[in-house]
């Protein structure tokens, strides 16, 4: 599921027609595509910051690409397209030479790996174009929209302790879990963009939340296979809290990579070596070197085997891939 903010600012999901009816309707002159989580949040407080009024579209990396083509499509009307924290896709060349034939002006940010050669395919082509792996997206949206801004500067600096697994500062896991809860992402956005990082309702969602993480995270630890022989690979089921259950198994397990699957085939992938990224390449997906995400492309058996086994054949296959990197 993808969401689009109304001109009020709440959150609404939209399918395919009444997003495009939403879109070409929009008073909004700076049109925000980003991801779902804490970044995302983080980065789309900074937008509001700097330009006011945002038609913002939440998007997970699976639904990236069809709604980029959607907004690419679109009339721009020489508004802004802003994309930060997705990194690129196939098709992405095409997507932004049609977004800029629509009158659009794209602009990207990302912390994601590009290539050298996914870089110089679109520098000439995009308005701007700003990559950083070594930080998270709202820092380099924070950079570039609003430098020296006191607020945007303090929202990067807590929002980089979570994405980039720092844990240096309490307050980023308690946003970072409360952000993922349905409902809370506009909110937490919102307070973010006062300057505000916790208050009752945060404090009072976030204690809801770890009284059922951890009985998800031992369901998921009791369900854990291990492969490898080069790397001691782990594969769990998920029952929610993907990141925190990859933490909790490496440290009960003494794993390399741990591998956190969902009845549908789509996977959290964490590992010590850097070369998440690499692996979820080779599974439709993309993300960090010590964190990325994936797809196994499950048939029906898969997913019978899987829900009754907590095993797939494409447990093997990852673990070739990670192997001979």
């Amino acid at each position: 599921m993808w969401y689009a903010m109304r001109s009020d600012g709440k959150e609404r999901s939209v399918e395919s027609g009444n997003f495009m009816k939403a879109l070409s309707e929009r008073s909004q002159h700076v049109v925000h595509l980003t991801h779902n989580d804490l970044d995302a949040a983080g980065g789309d407080a900074i937008h509001r910051l700097c330009y006011g009024e945002v038609f913002t579209i939440w998007s997970s990396v699976g639904k990236f690409s069809s709604l980029f083509n959607a907004v690419a499509g679109s009339p721009g009307r020489g508004d802004l397209l802003s994309i930060s924290d997705l990194g690129c896709q196939n098709g992405y060349v095409e997507k932004i030479k049609k977004a800029k034939s629509n009158g659009w002006r794209v602009e990207w940010r990302d912390h994601h790996r590009w290539r050298p050669e996914e870089i110089a395919a679109v520098e000439n082509l995009i308005d701007v174009l700003h990559v950083d792996p070594s930080v998270c997206a709202t820092a380099i949206v924070a950079r570039d929209l609003l430098p020296g801004d006191g607020t945007a500067a303090e929202i990067a600096r807590v929002v980089c302790d979570y994405d980039l697994w720092k844990h240096e500062d309490p307050r980023s896991r308690v946003l970072g879990m409360v952000v993922m809860r349905k409902g809370n992402r506009d909110y937490v956005r919102d307070r973010l963009a006062e300057g505000v990082f916790t208050d009752p309702h945060i404090e009072k969602v976030y204690t809801d939340i770890t009284r059922e993480m951890h009985e998800k995270i031992q369901k998921s630890i009791r369900h854990t296979k291990i492969y490898g022989t080069k790397y001691r690979v782990a594969f769990a089921p998920l029952y929610g809290y993907p990141s925190e259950t990859a933490h909790a198994i490496r440290d009960e397990m003494g794993t390399d990579i741990e591998v956190v699957v969902s009845a549908g085939g789509k996977f959290s992938i964490r590992s010590v070596p850097g070369i998440s990224h690499l692996i979820a390449r080779e599974f439709g997906g993309g993300g960090h070197p010590n964190a990325a995400g994936g797809n196994f492309p499950f048939g029906l058996l898969d997913k019978i085997a899987f829900l009754l086994l907590k095993r797939t054949r494409h447990f093997a296959r990852l673990v070739e891939v990670a192997e001979s990197l």
